[in-house]
């Protein structure tokens, strides 16, 4: 599957993902970890920021300036009606150009859609759009060597990949950011979150 394929899944997630069923407390507590690491407040970014609204509402809440990236039309634009103040970008991440720097920068399920061949430069480019002193947070699948899968979990066909925990930790490094915390936060699921600052 490609972005656009995974779009597609996703528009039809969209209001579901918008709704009151939607677990709101999805990712929170990881964020709060991850926000106390954050020295300044400026500007922050929420890659595959879906249609609920709940990290960009942690953000305002922390006092940062948050903006959302997302490749499904219809996320994007609930969005945007729950939010109309900020600053929303309807882009696949792969081919997006970073507008600016970022003091934070969370990768909450998401950018575990893009295409195996396109993890690496989109994590690479992700850690780059940082700050000094700024804090990313993103999940991935929990293993030693690169995978990928399509399944039907959620309804819709949706593509996952991962390039291992290994390689994603010289990434992030070769970028200049330290490790801050790498958890298997749902196991024995292979869902892994990390947390890395910019030195």
């Amino acid at each position: 599957m490609n972005p656009k394929d995974v779009a597609k899944s996703y528009d039809q997630l969209a209001q579901f993902w918008g709704s009151a069923q939607f677990p709101r407390d999805n990712g929170t507590e990881q964020h709060k970890r991850a926000i106390a690491f954050s020295r300044e407040r400026g500007l922050a970014l929420d890659v595959g920021c879906g249609s609920s609204g709940r990290l960009i509402d942690l953000l305002l809440d922390e006092r940062f300036t948050p903006e959302g990236l997302d490749v499904s039309q219809e996320m994007i634009e609930l969005a945007r009606r729950r939010h109309p103040h900020l600053t929303f970008y309807h882009e696949d991440v792969c081919e997006w150009v970073v507008p600016h720097a970022y003091d934070f920068i969370t990768a909450w399920d998401s950018i575990w859609h893009v295409p195996l061949d396109a993890q690496e430069s989109v994590l690479l480019k992700l850690v780059k759009s940082l700050n000094p002193g700024g804090v990313i947070i993103f999940s991935m699948g929990g293993t030693d060597v690169a995978a990928e899968t399509v399944n039907s979990f959620m309804g819709p066909k949706m593509y996952h990949s991962t390039i291992g925990i290994p390689r994603a930790l010289e990434i992030i490094a070769s970028a200049g950011v330290i490790c801050r915390h790498l958890e298997y936060d749902q196991y024995p699921e292979l869902h892994v979150y990390v947390i890395g600052q910019r030195t």
